[in-house]
């Protein structure tokens, strides 16, 4: 699943370089760029997380979460201008947030 949400990220990145320049105003176009940045980020922690011995799969699960509510409500957001989909966009943040403090529990808890 990480390899191909960084496949995603990689292609949305392009779509956006190549196919939204044109047509997004550059307040909307930085907000799709940190949709992109933050998808790319977290894909690769759930890349990394994965290959981790004796890491809770929720780990990867609440990376996954961010990115679909943090990324995914970016992305609506600069593409159809909808500010309420803004207020989606930090219950990811919490996602992500929540995510890695509990790797960090998860490490602590393990010694390592």
């Amino acid at each position: 699943m990480a390899a191909g949400l960084l496949a995603l990220a990689v292609i949305l990145g392009a779509f956006g370089a190549h196919g939204l320049r044109d047509r997004l105003d550059a307040y909307s176009m930085g907000v799709y760029e940190k949709a992109v940045f933050y998808h790319f980020v977290h894909a690769m922690g759930m890349l990394v997380v994965s290959l981790m011995p004796r890491t809770s799969g929720l780990v990867c699960w609440l990376l996954l979460v961010g990115i679909v509510l943090f990324s995914g409500s970016l992305y609506v957001l600069a593409g159809t201008g909808i500010r309420i989909l803004g207020a989606v966009t930090p219950f990811g943040g919490v996602a992500f947030i929540a995510a890695w403090l509990l790797l960090a529990y998860s490490a602590v808890r393990e010694g390592r």
